[in-house]
């Protein structure tokens, strides 16, 4: 396929356990401020390092996304992963999509904190082989050799919040305020479902 003419989509992988503003601000970052056309935040049903009972129902989270989301065009909520085989590795999900959308061309869209442990991937040379890799910059994460790879793109300027989904749930299970770290929509949904009082979800 020529990618020249390509549309260019990034893939922003996450539980989202739930989404928090600073998974937007990394994700409409990436979707405005490079040549990427959009972002699709594509929800993992069950990451290979991640427990599968830590993770709150596949359709709860991606429900949680799309609400995050509203109608900012440039952002997409991506069910992908759901009806792969499960735990889900990047690059079949990556083979699949470029299978399924042949006039776009993917780019892997990770953490600086990622990076180094980027050899432990399921078939990580096919990765870098056939895909661009936009690393976002973490302050106090070194980013190895890798940084140097002529696939990777290094962004230092991303704006960033510290913020973890684990907080939040804490927060939601010991009845404490989450407002301003989720999206309007996504607090009066978890307010009004219960859905990490109810779960107990824990890391």
């Amino acid at each position: 396929m020529n990618t020249r003419n390509a549309t260019k989509i990034g893939l922003f992988f996450g539980s989202f356990n739930p989404i928090h503003v600073g998974h937007l601000i990394i994700a409409n970052h990436m979707a405005t401020q490079t040549d990427l056309k959009e972002v699709w935040l594509v929800v993992s049903p069950q990451n290979p390092l991640k427990l599968k009972q830590s993770l709150a129902r596949d359709q709860d989270r991606l429900h949680l996304v799309r609400l995050a989301i509203d109608d900012n065009l440039r952002l997409r909520a991506s069910d992908i992963e759901f009806s792969l085989p499960q735990p889900s590795y990047t690059i079949d999900t990556l083979a699949y999509l470029r299978e399924r959308h042949p006039d776009k061309q993917f780019v892997l869209i990770m953490g600086g904190d990622n990076l180094p442990t980027l050899p432990k991937w399921k078939n990580y040379d096919l990765i870098l082989r056939d895909f661009e890799i936009y690393v976002y910059y973490r302050p106090g994460y070194e980013l190895g050799e890798l940084a140097n790879h002529p696939q990777i793109k290094v962004f230092d300027k991303v704006p960033q919040m510290q913020i973890s989904a684990s907080y939040i749930r804490e927060c939601l299970v010991a009845d404490l305020p989450i407002e301003y770290l989720v999206t309007e929509p996504v607090l009066k949904y978890l307010e009004s479902s219960g859905l990490y009082k109810k779960n107990r979800v824990k890391e």
